[in-house]
Parts: structure tokens; C-alpha cells; sequence
């Protein structure tokens, strides 16, 4: 190591009050999943290499693949992962099996302060109990679901015409649910520069997480909760809801109006590509997207616009996406995983995560009066990002998960039974979950 990399090294530690014996090298695998912000923490990471001395190495899973993959792991207590970038999901889990350290201690002895980052994502990727400051993680990406659209189609006279004359109103990007599918309908089977488009990608994805992450955004616009503020695990009539019914028939009225054929199964990749080759006039997706979006040569560089999830009849939220990062019990080298935590957690560093193509959850960084006009998808960022609502955190979400993804997908892509039925059947997998788990 060079003179230089020596120093820095010694001056970080002494800023964590580290003794010479823990400032030696140690190597660290930080594990997570493979997409284009693991790539951009593979950047941002050689400075706490050099600032530190420790070697860094990385684990990344594909997403299809990374809640099997990377639960395994935990569950078995292997000691591949000294940081775990885990989803928002798996923060009960890891807090009540003993898979993640608690970091109130540390958070409380090096000056990071969870009133530093958006409240969301406090809740989503750190606390268990959710509501009480018990942490378990540091905000590390913050992602939602979102919107991308063709703004070049949009803007098309002939199109803005039609549009108008139609439905009363401009052809721009929608508010409310009901807009959304109207544009949806415009859109579908249209031919644009000599080729058939499609309304819109949703999620559909049966095999992980997909339909999940995509119909709560309708359900929680039309009143769905997992419960009740004084009976949080109360389903018969509130998972089954009027409310709810109406929002699972209107996100397979989205399936069955303004999707491309063969879309039964799709999810993140796949939506990506419907949009980038021009097949669709709009998709779902989370945040983690819209950096490629703009650099890529269809339909960046002022091609595309950007809106949050439009409002319902019950309500206005998002669902969220995004991680928190963990240090694993397992690990061997957690007093070198902690400093990882610490250098991660500075200012600086946050806004260079921003900068390279990460997504930062420190207010110091998205509240900046500069930030919602620093990229063209920043303010959609900040609009999704207060309007979160995540899916449940329960040790057993696993098997609550695999019952909703069961359940919906066999409605509204395989256009089994009703609405009811399949949310009725929901309810009864989820009680029984919640029984074995003596919850109820």
C-alpha cells in the first residue's frame, strides 16, 4: 500500500476511534443484487477502500433469483456476507431470527442519526418493530414504483388533437388511475412510425415478486390496507374489502385492455425492454430505471417524461421498493462491516451516490435546494418517494407473498374466478400463516 493510502487509511480510522489493531486490513463481501446501482457501489466503494485499507468484494445475485438465493444463506448462518443490502421484506426476519446486528449502539456512538434520512425509509428498510427505534439497517437505496412515458408520442399534434377531442382534455401525463387507463386505451394497437404500439407494461411476473410489486399500486389507491391501526393483523373484511375488490378488477382491467400480447409474465427487465424498443407508450417500474432511460439513445435525452402513481378513488401512494443495508451476525469481520456503515452514512458520500447512479435516502442530499432539478426524473423521485406504502415486514413474509403472488396472478393473468373469490382465498392464506406464527 502506498504512503498516501496508508495515511488516509489511519485518518478514517481515527475518525471511527479505532484502536491501530482495528485498523488493519480486513476483506469484506458485500452481498445484494445484480442491476446497474450494484455496479455504480462498486465505484463508490474504492474510495472506502483506499480510505480504510479493507478489501472490498461483491456478491450480486440476479432478482428472480435473490430473495432464494440470498435468504438461504441467512438462514443456513453462512458467512459469505459480512453486508447485506436485503430487501425492505426481509427487515422482521433478519431483526427476530438474529441474522442482522442491531445498530442502535453504533448509530448512537459514531453520531448517525435516523432523522437524517426520509422518514420512509426509516420505517421500510431499518425499524423493527415497525414504529419504534429499533434499527437493523441503514437506508442504502431508495427506490419506488414509478412511471415512464413517451413524451415525444405524447406531444405529437395529430395525437394531442385526437386525444382532445375525445376525452376533453390534454394528452399529458395522468393523475389519476382512471386517466391512466384512458391513455392506456389510446394508445393500444396504435401505429406509430410504421409500428404497432401498446398501451402500457405492468408488472405480471408470477415466479418471485413481480404481480405483487405491481397491483398494490392499485390497491392502495382504491382503500386496500394489510389491516387496522388497532387490529394490524385484522383481514376478513379489510384484505377483502369492497375497497380492494374493486382495485384487483381494475388492475386486471389494465391487463386486459392496454398490455402487449405475450406479457403474462413480466416483470422488471422485461418491462424495460418493451419500453426501450418501442413497444409501449408507458410502463411500470421502480425508480432504479430512469438513469438508463435518459442515456439511452431511443428514448433518452428528452424523450421520455416521468409521473408518480396516479391517485385512486381510496387514496395516493406508491408501493415502495429499495433496500436498507445490514451487518450480518455471521460475519467474522463485523467491526470492519460497521466502518463500511459509517463511511457510508457521511454526507459526501451519500451525494456522490446520487451522482454515480445510486439513489440516496439522506434528506441532507434529496432536500438540497438544487436536487429536484438535477436530473429530469428528480422531482418524480421526490413526489413517489412521499407516497410510499411497502408490503408486509413480517418474519413469514415470505409465505404471505408467495400466497398473493399465487392468488393474483391466477386472476387477473389467468382470468380465474372472481376478484372476490381471489381475495377471499388470500384472507385464508394469510390467517393461516399468521396462526402458525401465533399471531392469531
Amino acid at each position: 500500500m502506498k504512503k498516501t493510502q496508508l495515511l488516509a487509511a489511519a485518518a478514517f480510522a481515527a475518525t471511527l476511534g479505532l484502536s491501530a489493531e482495528r485498523a488493519a486490513a480486513d476483506d469484506l463481501t458485500l452481498c445484494w443484487a445484480a442491476w446497474d446501482p450494484a455496479n455504480a457501489l462498486i465505484e463508490l466503494s474504492k474510495d472506502f477502500e483506499a480510505k480504510s485499507g479493507h478489501n472490498m468484494s461483491f456478491e450480486f445475485v440476479p432478482w428472480p433469483n435473490f430473495a432464494d438465493r440470498m435468504l438461504n444463506e441467512l438462514n443456513s448462518g453462512g458467512q459469505l456476507c459480512d453486508l447485506m443490502i436485503g430487501d425492505s421484506q426481509w427487515i422482521g426476519l433478519g431483526a427476530e431470527a438474529g441474522h442482522y446486528v442491531k445498530l442502535n449502539d453504533f448509530f448512537d456512538a459514531n453520531g448517525i442519526s435516523m432523522g437524517d434520512f426520509l422518514p420512509a425509509t426509516v420505517t421500510g428498510y431499518a425499524e423493527w418493530p415497525k414504529g419504534t427505534p429499533n434499527y437493523w439497517a441503514l437506508p442504502a437505496y431508495a427506490d419506488v414504483v414509478g412511471w415512464t412515458y413517451r413524451k415525444d408520442w405524447f406531444e405529437r399534434p395529430e395525437l394531442q388533437a385526437e386525444f382532445q377531442a375525445k376525452h376533453g382534455r390534454a394528452l399529458a401525463a395522468p393523475t389519476t388511475l382512471e386517466e391512466l387507463k384512458q391513455i392506456g386505451e389510446f394508445f393500444q394497437g396504435r401505429e406509430i412510425d410504421g409500428k404497432t404500439v401498446y398501451g402500457m407494461s405492468i408488472y405480471t411476473e408470477r415466479g418471485s415478486e413481480g404481480i405483487t410489486m405491481g397491483v398494490t399500486n392499485a390497491l392502495y389507491n382504491y382503500g386496500f390496507t394489510y389491516g387496522t391501526a388497532d387490529e394490524p393483523y385484522k383481514l376478513d373484511g379489510v384484505v377483502n374489502s369492497a375497497e380492494s375488490i374493486a382495485g384487483l378488477e381494475f388492475y386486471k382491467s389494465l391487463y386486459d385492455c392496454c398490455t402487449p400480447p405475450g406479457s403474462s409474465d413480466w416483470y422488471m427487465s422485461e418491462n424495460i425492454d418493451a419500453y426501450k424498443s418501442g413497444q409501449v407508450a408507458m410502463q411500470m417500474n421502480f425508480a432504479f430505471i430512469w438513469p438508463g432511460v435518459e442515456a439511452d439513445p431511443n428514448v433518452g435525452g428528452g424523450k421520455s417524461g416521468y409521473f408518480a402513481n396516479p391517485a385512486g378513488p381510496g387514496g395516493h401512494f406508491a408501493q415502495l421498493g429499495g433496500q436498507g443495508i445490514s451487518v450480518v451476525s455471521y460475519s467474522d469481520s463485523q467491526d470492519a462491516a460497521l466502518e463500511y456503515i459509517q463511511w457510508f452514512a457521511q454526507p459526501e458520500i451519500q451525494q456522490r451516490w446520487w451522482d454515480v447512479g445510486g439513489a440516496s435516502a439522506m434528506r441532507a442530499v434529496v432536500e438540497a435546494p438544487g436536487f429536484a432539478s438535477s436530473q429530469p426524473f428528480a422531482q418524480t423521485f421526490l413526489d413517489s418517494m412521499a407516497i410510499v406504502k411497502d408490503f408486509w415486514a413480517e418474519p413469514a413474509y415470505a409465505s404471505l407473498l408467495l400466497a398473493m403472488q399465487d392468488r393474483v396472478h391466477k386472476y387477473v393473468i389467468a382470468g380465474e374466478g372472481s376478484a372476490q373469490e381471489a381475495l377471499d382465498g388470500l384472507v385464508d392464506d394469510w390467517t393461516e400463516v399468521f396462526e402458525d406464527e401465533g399471531k392469531l
